[in-house]
């Protein structure tokens, strides 16, 4: 039933979707004055909102009070939408693990919502095990600029997305377009959308970032995508310049300027923020594990605090940083140089011989760090005692030999108590200083990564037992939940296809652990990693302690990074509290709630902070994949018709996917491209099997691919199989072939 009110339509959706947004309940009254109707139009709203009683989707007290129904099967969302125009729906709140998480919606139900909006959404069929459902209306949209690439028109402009999620383009005014030239990368705002989601919305220029090809302009279209603060504001700035730079001893802090400690980075680090020093004992070894103390300078409820929270986290990309806290602060104050002093928070853990822990005390402090190594330096003296190196480090190689001692029993107890040791290699992208990419590489890692590792989760584990066993109630854990017993089931099941015999007691620790030991140094070992990776759920943080699945740990935070990560900062606060006597708990929210509403950051309680700080970190993440995948398609735009070997990383009806093994490059392989046979999916075993040949292509397998075109404004890179008879094909031939991407 629709309500016409001259070129206006009101829908039942319409009316829903506002008594739902009204706190689920509103009168007659209410909704004739939201959608400005008369006394005239008076019967015609009654009749449908009768109308949605009787289907069941409302319900009513005296015919004046309307409620959402009970089985109306409403629920909020998020739209994730495919470039091939449907979307999926993930219900918010997450509901149980036994129920659907995200619902399909099919092109015609999608209405005016965009990717990225929160909608309300109607279950069409609410039993079945692939729901779908009906967006009845858009409660906030997710995104209001968006950055796409300009074209200039006889009388308006274009801005098409470069997200090819958002189904549309932008029609600019030519007065509206910052003078954008043809080709450029742009943002726009969109000023007008489109009410049935039918036509083009209505927007303009808001900044003009440049020539797409540029990789310093790829990054800005990155930062622009995700939404990521880029520039401190002035009371950020002003309280950043206004920092003392002197070191005060202070009966409050421990002095361990004479503790020989050193930081131990990659070659490119620039800001230092962790500390270590090892000593013999006379039960076994002491621990220093100091951590700039960054809360000193960050005070809670400032600009600083209050910019640095709604960042949440540093992101790191090949070429660019963006920062949570101001350089002055990072690369500054808070970075533990060489030679100087600095402020710092220090957790001592005294270990016996084995590496048990006897003893953990925490405290803020003064340290002076002797030197600055790298990873590859430490390795080099540790490894090659008759080296350069070594001899250059002469004094410091005893402490570096205790360190790898310690280092060794650490890895080795921990992995005894079944914490999952995972070796995942990563890509590594060398960008040069005239803006291109140099090279796509393996980052290599050595046992002084290790070291420094094991320091840091030794000292996070010793920080999260305290907030525990103390019960402090304003820390943050860093937890990671069992898996999906149905995933881990899943993975058995294509693990005994590949003949393998998995151990007993599916799902532990212990038993991920042993699988990994099993496939170690096997061409298996590559997927088999993956997918044990993939059955897991997200670690996230939360003030209700759970455990660390992964690290087989009880107790687990993040206390050893505060410049990149506000958590950390949280869990230094929680600690200094405690150790100052003060009493353990959040401030009231009221106190701060006016100023952080004017940055547009909630005062959250933990809870919600949790949620919100982990949310930002899956951001970051997502950013930093996309960054490098853009990268990597444009390293790869003149190699076409070179070979590489690759394994298969995904099998669908659609075609294969593959990932270079030097270079961790991904593409596809389209099934129209297999040419020898008539190819079809054995889904059970994770394979394309060929009719007539039997030739199968199986997860995991290793293959030989050739380059066959590059998509880069897509980030598709197609491939062949390099079997000397795979037929060529036109671009535009591969380019609809390899639409499968999107699925």
């Amino acid at each position: 039933m629709v309500i016409k009110k001259g070129k206006t339509r009101i829908t039942e959706d319409d009316i829903v979707g506002f008594i739902h947004a009204n706190g689920k309940r509103a009168t007659l009254s209410e909704i004739a004055e939201a959608f400005d109707l008369g006394r005239s139009y008076r019967a015609k709203l009654y009749n449908a909102l009768m109308n949605l009683c009787e289907k069941k989707i409302l319900s009513t007290e005296s015919e004046k009070l309307f409620f959402v129904g009970k089985v109306a099967h409403l629920v909020e969302a998020e739209l994730s939408l495919n470039p091939r125009g449907f979307g999926f729906a993930r219900i918010l709140p997450p509901p149980p693990a036994n129920q659907p998480q995200e619902i399909f919606i099919p092109p015609r139900k999608l209405g005016s919502a965009m990717h990225g909006d929160t909608i309300l959404i109607r279950i069409l069929n609410p039993k079945s095990a692939k729901p779908e459902g009906a967006v009845i209306s858009v409660i906030k949209r997710g995104i209001q600029s968006i950055v796409g690439v300009y074209s200039t028109g006889k009388s308006v402009g274009v801005v098409a997305p470069e997200d090819e999620r958002f189904l549309f383009n932008i029609l600019v005014k030519r007065e509206k377009s910052l003078g954008a030239r043809d080709g450029e990368a742009v943002v726009a705002k969109i000023t007008e959308f489109s009410p049935e989601g039918i036509s083009n919305p209505k927007g303009e220029v808001v900044e003009v970032l440049g020539d797409p090809d540029s990789l310093k302009v790829q990054t800005e279209i990155v930062i622009r995508k995700f939404e990521l603060s880029h520039v401190f504001d002035s009371a950020v700035q002003k309280q950043v310049e206004q920092l003392s730079s002197v070191i005060e001893p202070g009966t409050d802090r421990l002095d361990l300027r004479a503790v020989e400690h050193i930081t131990i980075d990659g070659e490119t680090a620039r800001d230092f923020d962790d500390a270590v020093a090892v000593s013999k004992s006379e039960k076994g070894y002491r621990l220093h594990v100091s951590i700039a103390d960054v809360s000193h300078y960050v005070r809670e409820g400032s600009p600083v605090d209050l910019e640095a929270y709604q960042r949440g986290t540093s992101v790191y990309f090949p070429n660019r940083v963006v920062p949570m806290l101001p350089e002055r602060l990072s690369n500054d104050l808070c970075s533990l140089v060489p030679n100087q002093d600095r402020y710092a928070f220090s957790a001592v853990i005294d270990f016996d011989e084995s590496g048990k822990v006897v003893n953990k005390s925490f405290g803020k402090s003064i340290i002076n760090s002797r030197y600055r190594m790298t990873y590859d330096k430490v390795w080099d003296i540790l490894s090659n005692p008759k080296g350069k190196t070594r001899n250059e480090y002469a004094d410091l190689a005893p402490s570096l030999e205790l360190m790898q001692t310690l280092g060794e029993k650490l890895l080795n107890r921990r992995m005894r108590r079944g914490s999952i040791g995972f070796e995942l290699p990563e890509a590594f992208v060398v960008v040069g200083d005239n803006d291109e990419i140099k090279a796509v590489d393996r980052r290599e890692r050595n046992f002084a990564h290790q070291i420094i590792e094991e320091f840091m989760l030794a000292a996070n584990e010793a920080v999260a037992t305290t907030l525990a066993d103390k019960g402090l109630k304003d820390g943050i854990y860093r937890i990671h939940e069992t898996p999906d017993p149905i995933k881990v089931e899943e993975f058995s099941k294509f693990a005994k296809s590949l003949g393998m015999k998995l151990p007993d007691n599916p799902g532990t620790p212990k038993w991920f652990g042993a699988i990994l030991i099993q496939v170690k140094g096997l061409p298996e070992e590559y997927i088999i990693n993956n997918l044990l990776l993939r059955t897991m759920k997200q670690a996230r943080y939360s003030p209700e302690n759970v455990g660390h699945f992964g690290l087989a740990a009880g107790f687990y935070t993040h206390f050893t990074s505060p410049i990149r990560r506000y958590p950390d900062l949280m869990v230094h606060r929680c600690l200094a509290n405690f150790l100052s006597g003060k009493a353990s708990g959040k401030k009231p929210a009221e106190k701060r709630s006016a100023q952080q509403q004017s940055r547009g950051v909630a005062p959250t309680d933990v809870h919600e902070a949790g949620e919100f700080l982990s949310k930002r970190e899956r951001v970051a993440v997502d950013a930093e994949r996309e960054m490098v995948d853009r990268l990597k398609v444009r390293y790869m735009a003149d190699k076409v018709g070179e070979s590489f070997d690759a394994i298969v990383s995904g099998v669908t009806s659609f075609g294969l996917f593959v990932e270079l093994v030097d270079s961790f490059v991904n593409g596809g392989v389209a099934i129209a491209d297999l040419k020898d046979d008539y190819y079809q999916l054995d889904e059970k075993n994770h394979r394309l099997v060929g009719r007539r040949t039997n030739t199968s292509f199986q997860l995991g397998k290793r293959i030989r691919v050739r380059l066959a075109s590059v998509e880069v404004a897509r980030r598709r890179l197609n491939f062949e199989i390099d079997d000397g008879l795979q037929p060529q094909h036109t671009s535009s031939q591969r380019r609809k072939k390899t639409d499968w991407l999107d699925e």
